[in-house]
């Protein structure tokens, strides 16, 4: 009996090892709605792995943290789109067509009244609803008020003007199938009252944009940044409607809210981890001391046009879209110095949108809040540029301070005004703003200036200098300066046939490394 157990044992351990996975995935399914963690180690790697990658978490010795938890389960849940189609209006799938009826409200007067013109305003809703396929505008309405905070917004007469007009349209064979509010965000009250009146669905900015964002989002990182940004919306709802203490339906049951902060509990995690990596590369980058450039500004402004002047690289599409761009990504350039940099790309600002929504991106906005140098882009072009310019110096000095930037104002900044081919005075626009570096990113016009400003900011804020060394003629000294700083030229030092002038741009740490290693017999000039 004891040779047959011996014989047959390995096979036993394969039954018994399959049958122990199996009922692991059966208690880590039914453990969904705990938050417990299931730690297991395999003693065979390759095994181990093949169940890791099944039960992926944060740390590798946590096989399962909550129900299906995978960023794919998270990001595509049916019901969860269902309640975010209910709260926010926003569909998962762009196929439908929607004829938007547009509906600007401003204050007249008052503390309360915005320094931006109520047409501007006008014109970027309609710019909004432009960058989504099958979209169309077919009215486009300013409505003056004297609070925007009112219950049902508008007051009775100008509730009566606005279905008048809805139903005019409608009567002219007119299709509307949704009505855009463009407030920042309407409280519960707000929209449901609104629905009522116009039998058609109501959306505001957050929702808008939330659905550009769902849109442009490719990356992984970008997807999860979009839905934690829309969680806070429905919590925000939820708690208008306890205010209110409406007596229609329940907005979220209690198993929804439930599966809502298991999601927002997920989401933070997966965000957390999208910190720490990008936290990593920074410090990669700092140990090999690339200087990072980031290029931010409003929507639209032609951020990834200028970064594409400077770095020539071709894989880059900028397209006439509002928030094109969702991911900051690095692109490598040289500076006129012959100095390596990365320029970061960024998410795009806009205004009457609640700052918490552009915050659920400071996971990748930390690469542009920790540059040496900020490039500030403003389209100098468009006619509500100083607004817009107001807008993101103040995005940007709270993003900062979220981060806890140690680095109080925004003394490295520059700021650039593109789209200059499409001003015709340039020199009242100087004259105006004698600090914007005038440019254009489709003529070139400029760049090389604004290149220029770049690299007095980038040595100035890294320490960096430029100085002139003399060297053996290929010697290891030449080696090591190639490799440890930005070499821009190299000569024969007309007074010595066996030595070279080494020109080069480099910190001061390093130049202490090298004078350590290489000072006796040498001296820098």
């Amino acid at each position: 009996m004891a040779s047959v157990i011996r014989r047959y044992s390995p096979f036993l351990c394969r039954i018994l090892r399959k049958s122990f996975h199996r009922d692991m995935r059966l208690v880590v399914s039914n453990l969904g709605n705990y938050n417990f963690d299931l730690r297991y180690k395999y003693t065979d790697a390759s095994k181990y792995k093949e169940f890791k990658g099944k039960y992926k978490n944060s740390r590798p010795d946590v096989v399962a943290s909550d129900s299906e938890d995978s960023r794919e389960l998270d990001l595509d849940d049916s019901e969860y789109d269902a309640i975010v189609n209910s709260a926010m209006r926003v569909q998962k799938r762009l196929q439908d067509e929607q004829h938007v009826f547009i509906i600007q409200p401003y204050v007249k007067w008052g503390p309360k009244k915005t320094s931006t013109k109520p047409e501007h305003q006008l014109k970027e809703a309609e710019a909004l609803v432009h960058s989504i396929p099958k979209w169309t505008v077919e009215c486009a309405l300013k409505v003056p008020l004297e609070s925007l905070e009112k219950r049902q917004l508008f007051g009775t007469g100008k509730l009566e003007e606005i279905k008048a007009s809805l139903k005019n349209l409608q009567a002219s064979g007119k299709l509307i199938t949704c009505v855009f509010i463009s407030k920042g965000t309407l409280s519960f009250g707000q929209k449901q009252l609104l629905e009522q009146h116009f039998k058609l669905p109501v959306m505001d900015r957050y929702s808008v944009v939330i659905q550009i964002l769902r849109l442009h989002a490719i990356s992984i990182e970008a997807k999860l940044q979009v839905a934690m940004a829309e969680i806070p919306y429905i919590w925000s709802l939820m708690k208008d409607q306890e205010a209110t203490r409406s007596s229609n339906r329940v907005y979220l049951t209690e198993s929804q809210k439930q599966m809502l902060r298991v999601r927002e509990r997920k989401l933070n995690n997966e965000l957390q981890e999208v910190r720490s990596r990008r936290d990593l590369l920074r410090n990669k980058r700092k140990q090999k001391a690339y200087p990072t450039v980031a290029v931010v500004g409003y929507t639209n402004a032609g951020k990834t046009s200028l970064i594409k002047a400077f770095t020539e690289e071709k894989s880059l599409e900028p397209k006439n879209q509002l928030f094109a761009t969702l991911d900051v990504t690095a692109h490598a350039g040289k500076l006129p110095c012959k100095l390596e940099v990365l320029f970061m790309d960024t998410v795009g600002f806009m205004a009457d949108i609640p700052t918490g929504l552009i915050e659920c991106f400071i996971a990748t906005l930390e690469d542009a809040m920790f540059a040496d140098v900020i490039v500030h882009v403003q389209d100098v072009s468009h006619e509500n540029f100083l607004e817009q310019k107001k807008h993101v110096e103040h995005t940007l000095a709270s993003l900062k301070k979220s981060v806890g930037h140690d680095e109080p104002g925004l003394s490295n900044v520059i700021d650039v005004g593109n789209k200059s081919d499409l001003v015709e005075d340039h020199s009242l626009l100087r004259k105006q703003h004698p600090n914007l570096q005038l440019v254009s990113s489709e003529t070139l016009h400029g760049v090389h200036d604004l290149l220029m400003e770049i690299e007095r900011k980038v040595l100035l804020t890294t320490g960096r200098q430029k100085i002139v060394i003399r060297v053996p003629m290929g010697g290891q000294e030449v080696a090591w300066l190639y490799k440890n700083s930005a070499v821009t030229e190299t000569i024969a030092d007309p007074q010595d046939s066996q030595r070279c002038l080494v020109s080069v741009i480099i910190t001061e740490a390093k130049l202490q490394q090298f004078r350590h290693r290489f000072v006796k017999g040498h001296r820098t000039s």
